[in-house]
């Protein structure tokens, strides 16, 4: 599985620092963990099921930057499937 389009708008932005966010982008269940600057640094992208437990596939982010703070590369890699708790809300 690769990330499309629409799940890299979502894990372009930044949001609260470390933090779990917990989404749904199209038939996807999503949850991905920040940094301390608000980035998304791990992606969880799959199916919830009645428990609350998402599977699917974890991805990692890989990021180079400048002592600045400028990105000069970044890209996501799929470490494989995952089991993971999640406190989403059935909707």
């Amino acid at each position: 599985m690769d990330l499309g389009e629409q799940l890299l708008k979502i894990l372009n932005k930044k949001y609260a620092p470390t933090s779990l966010i917990e989404t749904r982008c199209q038939q996807y269940d999503l949850a991905f963990k920040t940094d301390r600057e608000g980035l998304p640094m791990v992606a969880f992208v799959g199916h919830k099921d009645e428990k609350g437990r998402l599977f699917g596939e974890r991805f990692a982010r890989r990021l180079c930057q400048l002592v600045n703070g400028t990105i000069i590369k970044k890209n996501w890699e799929n470490k494989g499937e995952v089991q993971m708790e999640c406190n989403m809300g059935t909707g």
